[in-house]
């Protein structure tokens, strides 16, 4: 593994936590090895590194994505990289609007109801 999968393995660590990323890599077996280097090198290495936007943009963008696209439990890990990322609830709060307008109504509505367990946890900040 060379130094764009450390670097994609430090931002991921950074943006989801120490306990989701270790999770996931003992998860990893034969099968899913390759995918979990290349979510690391080019998800994570790659787009997440780049200067054009910063890790509190790059989260709204994302969150409208999963949000848009129904990927539940993509969202909620995201929600709370959001928060890690420095969004506050208003500002997640915000982005899922955004979605209904322009996504829809129904897929807001899932998204609300995903973030707002989490935003209610008492370690959630902002």
């Amino acid at each position: 593994m060379t130094s764009g999968y450390d670097e994609g393995m430090r931002v991921r660590r950074e943006v989801l936590g120490d306990e989701h990323v270790d999770r996931a890599v003992a998860r990893t077996d034969g099968f899913t090895a390759d995918f979990q280097e290349l979510i690391t090198r080019y998800a994570w290495g790659s787009i997440w590194t780049r200067p054009g936007l910063d890790r509190r943009t790059r989260s709204c963008v994302t969150l409208a994505m999963l949000a848009t696209l129904g990927h539940d439990g993509e969202l909620a890990m995201h929600v709370r990289a959001a928060l890690r990322n420095g969004l506050s609830r208003d500002e997640i709060k915000e982005v899922l609007l955004q979605v209904a307008v322009y996504a829809g109504v129904p897929a807001a509505n899932r998204a609300f109801a995903i973030a707002q367990p989490i935003l209610a946890e008492p370690d959630a900040t902002g």
